[in-house]
């Protein structure tokens, strides 16, 4: 009996060995995954070290679907300066390999420029922008507005302490405080403090930088005479520090020592801060100001103030903006300017007229602007071609055309190209 039960098992393995073999058996896997692998590149150093380096390596097998791909150097890892070949492999469950290569180039490392990239002037002194994100003052310090932690006046560039990572630098025109807007959208002030200038929460000055409270994802900012304004990247804008005059254009005349919202104000894209007037270039080429208003500066037709936005009558096309101490000026897309507010001694506007104007004017004769500045007692116009034009009072000979007689009309800056 036995003998029997073994007899049949034999023949059934059998049989299950044979049933293997028959037609229309699955085949066998003997073909490979498929490798997808970025080209050749390159990448630009980050640090006298190298580049790290990321990809996407992906494999495809016919059985199998996607499988997995290991990569040497793996993605996220740090590579040197030069080529450098990865090497990629993938297996199927049939343990079928398919290998490739490709190679990254790592460019060798250029330092950050530590020359300046953009000035700053402010009441009694001045800052500048390093390329290597950070920033240097001089000039009058009792304050603190050289932020380099001491009230000590300097002749010569001193670093601002702990600043990094900086993009934009912006001076107090006619105060002593200055703002560092930092590539994250963080801003960053130090200075005097009285009215809450520097935006931190208190009404004490500093001299080294200090974050202003809440703010983010600023784009671009202002230091104006006390008070402080940054455009942020969805359009509105925020400021903070002096508004007797209304010039944070929060609906209101009170002070604050942090941001405020303006009130009503979207699609900016550029902001200037004068004494105690503020005013931005919308997107679509139009302006509004705020604050101070008795000679004309806000451009709306009236020398009532305003502690929110009003329309500058009549301007369209508008590319830049600067505010001065008592009139304002802009900067046309076709080249030309205008400038609004008290005309000074008859020669602020640069009309060749001696007329205060509560709406935009033409500046005289004036074409291929580009930039502008308008402060106390003058105006001065960058041109597209390198030269400049000035207008305005000039007993000091600051605008540099070799006379000391005041211009109402654009004069160009002798030498300067």
């Amino acid at each position: 009996m036995k003998a029997q039960r073994l007899v049949a098992l034999l023949v059934s393995v059998v049989a299950l060995g044979a049933s293997a073999c028959v037609p229309g058996s699955p085949p066998v896997d003997a073909v490979a995954p498929v490798l997808s692998l970025p080209g050749p590149f390159s990448l630009d150093a980050t640090s006298p070290s190298g580049a790290t380096v990321t990809y996407i390596a992906t494999a495809t097998d016919a059985v199998d679907g996607a499988v997995p791909v290991t990569c040497t150097p793996a993605s996220g890892s740090l590579l040197t300066v030069g080529a450098t070949t990865v090497t990629c492999t993938a297996s199927d469950a049939a343990a079928n390999v398919a290998t490739g290569q490709f190679t990254v180039t790592v460019a060798p490392w250029v330092p950050p420029s530590t020359g300046a990239v953009a000035i700053s002037a402010g009441g009694a002194h001045t800052c500048a922008l390093l390329g290597d994100g950070t920033a240097s003052c001089w000039g009058q310090n009792n304050s603190g507005p050289l932020g380099n932690g001491t009230t000590t006046n300097s002749n010569v560039p001193v670093p601002v302490s702990g600043l990094a990572g900086a993009v934009a630098i912006a001076a107090s025109t006619y105060g002593s405080h200055t703002c560092a807007l930092l590539g994250d959208g963080t801003v960053r002030c130090w200075g005097t403090n009285a009215f809450g200038q520097l935006g931190n929460g208190t009404t004490t000055s500093s001299n080294v930088p200090v974050t202003v409270s809440g703010l983010t994802g600023a784009v671009a900012i202002a230091a104006g005479g006390q008070h402080t304004c940054a455009v942020l990247g969805d359009g509105t804008v925020r400021c903070w520090g002096y508004n007797l005059a209304g010039g944070l254009g929060d609906g209101t005349t009170t002070s604050s020592n942090v941001p405020v919202t303006v009130s009503g104000l979207t699609g900016a894209v550029t902001i200037t801060a004068g004494n105690v007037h503020t005013c931005a270039v919308l997107a679509d080429g139009t302006a509004r100001c705020w604050g101070r208003n008795v000679d004309g500066r806000l451009g709306n037709g009236t020398t009532t103030s305003s502690n929110v936005p009003v329309t500058v009558s009549g301007l369209t096309g508008a590319v830049a903006i600067n505010a001065g101490f008592y009139h304002t000026c802009a900067v046309l897309a076709d080249g030309a300017a205008r400038c609004w507010g008290d005309n000074w001694f008859g020669v602020l506007l640069g009309t060749g007229t001696s007329a205060d104007s509560n709406v935009p004017v033409a500046v005289s004769g004036l074409t291929g602007a580009v930039a502008i500045d308008a402060s106390t007692y003058h105006t001065c116009a960058l041109l597209g071609d390198g030269s400049a034009r000035c207008w305005g009072y000039n007993a000091y000979g600051q605008l540099g055309n070799g006379v000391n007689d005041n211009s109402n009309v654009p004069t160009p800056v002798t030498g300067l190209t």
